[in-house]
């Protein structure tokens, strides 16, 4: 096991959390900006002015493109609420690639040398991960940080 520099720019973060909910985002602004109107150009989604800065402070995107005017729409303590029943659909459009695969795209659009870190930690379903895993691969998405939260504790008591 090895401790590994993540970068702290250009580095699209895709979260994996325990319950298998996908979400992917950047730190810049311009490059969520950029990635908004890319799917939103390519879903047939109109945001407002409002909803479109609700989402550029949200830190993560993880609602699914046809609920993201609506969730948009909430109130950011709704939003918080909500966005924990949500996330991006691994399953594929019309036998094309996935929202999460378009995602990606769309982030590699805004800025070709993105890199990607996946955060997950002990207690998120190894299949959930597996299979976003493999999504990336079927983009020919090889290289990625795996970023864990190790437990010492547990392990130091094993």
């Amino acid at each position: 096991m090895s401790e590994v520099k993540i970068p702290e720019q250009d580095l699209l973060t895709i979260l994996v959390n325990p319950d298998g909910h996908i979400y992917v985002g950047t730190e810049n602004k311009n490059y969520m900006k950029e990635m908004l109107e890319t799917m939103t150009d390519k879903f047939g989604v109109t945001l407002n002015a409002t909803q479109e800065k609700h989402f550029l402070e949200d830190a993560m995107v993880g609602a699914p493109m046809n609920v993201l005017a609506s969730y948009l729409d909430l109130s950011t303590e709704k939003m918080t609420e909500e966005i924990q029943k949500l996330g991006l659909p691994l399953d594929s459009i019309n036998g094309g690639k996935s929202e999460f695969q378009e995602w990606v795209s769309a982030a590699r659009s805004a800025n070709p040398d993105m890199k990607l870190a996946i955060k997950c930690d002990a207690t998120t379903s190894y299949a959930v991960v597996k299979k976003m895993m493999s999504e990336l691969q079927d983009m020919s998405e090889n290289r990625f940080q795996l970023i864990t939260n190790l437990d010492v504790k547990r392990l130091n008591a094993e």
